[in-house]
């Protein structure tokens, strides 16, 4: 192959490596109706005064509550909620961990977290201690009577969890007296906000790490949402569903269907670096009451979890809710990671660990691909018959590089010859690195995958073999030392000097190359996940035992076509340059 035509491609594999590592891939979810439920009416209620333009609350004297949690535990979650507002302070997985706890999808900052808290009209959340009833093992109401202009009306949340799912119901009702001719709070009846962070905790490790996403899902597409840092963005449409993303775990809204607004907001809180919030405003009512159902989803993004809300086995009797394209791919790529994936599970299934599944599919790629590398060799022998004539033409050309390069196009054509055949296995195998990079970094399964026990414990993680945090490498960052990325370097350097042509050998731009992009990817590829780094490693040793087969080949094949042994090809000398003196 031409030393021009090899340098193009390295150039166009670092930009494309470049942009994919910059890319984000995202998901979407979908949506349900609202229902109108009958609620209870406790006796005696509290009342204090509210403004009607910015809903903030002022009570109005001792009304004898107390702030007080209650706790909701059902087989999948463990859930803490406090009558102050009726909001959600903690909301933890059973079935996953945090480090040494549970993951809890509220996170909060310096203060106590207050996830899905009303505010009316879109004045600060209601803080007031709300009545508490205990309706039943898994279903809690909160409600509290307050007074606007004269005129009272109840505030009431009722939350419904469900046993064994992580999608829960929550009503929100506003019910007042005949003399309210409608509830306007500035503009809307009232907001509901979730916040201030989905969980769990994450570092981040470089620009790739795992930052939350804004997807909203209308109309059989999802939308990746744009959300300025420190910033608030307005959904201007009216989607089914919306949702925040993480790495794993995501918080799916369906809202009830009426001409709301959702919001999402990235402003941050004392304690909290980074917040991702959710908002969805209810228009005016016109008249005295309101009764709206919302539900929300709140988990692990993986199949088993979201697909009985297409199928219809949940116990809402949801059905094509399509939730599980919040956990899948979308691009030219996604049948490629689909049909990875479903290679991985296959193996993982005959061997359950996820470390070899990962060298099988590893393993089978190499099969597959062992025709085209086959091919590319074959490229390489004729272009080595061709040495000859391509060396008289630089020779007879080496001032005149256009002519060159037309002759050079003549001959090509004479021979049939395709001087990127050579290249076309590593064209090939580009996609399949860049779906397996975003496999490994969102495949639900692969979170806390162990391989090697006290070595590589989470095939979704990089690798550690020893921290030095807070201390960190200058320039880089780095906070731990890693083994997989050497490896991969000892891997690709050997490779690269094995398959090395004769040509190549005496270029020095060429020789740069052999030591630069194998260096160049080592900074790149340090902070990635351990099961990337296993995939390419193993492609590498796999590829030097192609290599030494396809050697055999060649040497038989030039034996039979009475070919010389590969020789050097000079590389001619640039136009007008001007001779050395003496």
């Amino acid at each position: 192959m031409e030393k021009r035509t090899v340098l193009a491609i390295v150039l166009s594999t670092l930009i494309l490596i470049l942009f994919y590592g910059v890319q984000m891939a995202l998901f979407p979810p979908q949506p349900a109706s609202g229902s109108v439920i009958e609620q209870r009416q406790p006796e005696n209620p509290v009342s204090q005064p509210v403004r009607p333009v910015d809903g903030d609350l002022e009570p109005s004297g001792d009304e004898g509550l107390v702030k007080q949690y209650v706790e909701i535990e059902t087989p999948l979650v463990s859930v803490i909620l406090t009558n102050e507002g009726g909001d959600i302070v903690s909301y933890k997985l059973a079935e996953h961990r945090d480090g040494t706890d549970r993951v809890n999808m509220v996170l909060s900052g310096d203060s106590e977290a207050h996830a899905f808290s009303i505010a009316l009209g879109r004045g600060r959340p209601v803080d007031s201690l709300f009545h508490v009833q205990r309706v039943s093992e898994y279903v809690v109401e909160f409600y509290r009577d307050f007074n606007l202009e004269g005129n009272n009306f109840r505030l009431l949340k009722r939350y419904d969890f469900r046993p064994n799912e992580y999608l829960f119901e929550l009503n929100i009702s506003i019910i007042g007296d005949n003399t309210i001719p409608e509830l306007n709070f500035g503009g809307s009846a009232y907001t509901l906000g979730f916040g201030p962070q989905i969980g769990p905790h994450f570092v981040q490790l470089d620009q790739r790490s795992d930052y939350r996403n804004y997807v909203t899902f209308n109309n059989g597409k999802r939308k990746q949402e744009k959300v300025a840092n420190n910033g608030t963005t307005v959904i201007q449409d009216q989607p089914k569903w919306a949702a925040i993303v993480g790495k794993y775990f995501t918080m799916i809204a369906i809202p009830y269907p009426i001409q709301y607004e959702i919001s999402f907001s990235t402003v941050p809180e004392p304690g909290l670096s980074s917040a991702s919030r959710m908002s969805i405003t209810r228009p005016p009512v016109v008249g005295s009451r309101v009764e709206d159902t919302y539900r929300f989803y709140l988990g692990p993004k993986s199949q088993e979890s979201l697909t009985i809300y297409n199928n219809g086995v949940n116990s809402f009797n949801l059905q094509n809710m399509e939730l599980i394209k919040v956990a899948s791919t979308s691009g030219i790529l996604a049948p490629l990671e689909t049909g990875l994936k479903w290679l991985l599970m296959l193996f993982y299934r005959l061997i359950p660990n996820y470390g070899i599944a990962i060298i099988l599919v590893t393993l089978l790629v190499k099969v597959l691909f062992f025709p085209l590398t086959k091919k590319g060799s074959e490229s390489t022998l004729r272009m080595q018959t061709l040495s000859p004539k391509i060396q008289e033409i630089q020779a007879k050309c080496k001032d005149n590089p256009q002519k060159m390069n037309l002759e050079m196009a003549e001959l090509y054509k004479k021979e049939g010859y395709n001087p990127l055949s050579g290249c076309l296995p590593m064209l090939l195998q580009l996609p399949i690195f860049f779906a397996m990079y975003n496999f490994f970094s969102n495949h639900f399964d692969l979170r806390g995958a162990l391989f090697i026990p006290g070595w590589i414990p989470d095939l979704s993680v990089p690798e550690s073999i020893w921290n030095f945090a807070p201390i960190k490498i200058p320039l880089l960052g780095w906070s731990d030392i890693r083994v997989l990325p050497f490896i991969y370097l000892f891997s690709q350097l050997l490779y690269g000097k094995i398959t090395q042509t004769p040509d190549q050998k005496s270029n020095a731009q060429m020789k740069m190359m052999l030591y630069f992009m194998p260096i160049f990817m080592f900074f790149i590829l340090y902070n990635v996940p351990s099961g990337l780094l296993v995939y390419w490693i193993m492609s590498n040793l796999l590829s030097l035992v192609q290599q030494v087969m396809i050697n055999k080949f060649m040497a038989k094949k030039r034996a039979e076509q009475n070919i010389p042994a590969p020789v050097t090809v000079i590389a001619p000398s640039k136009a007008g340059k001007k001779k050395r003196r003496k």
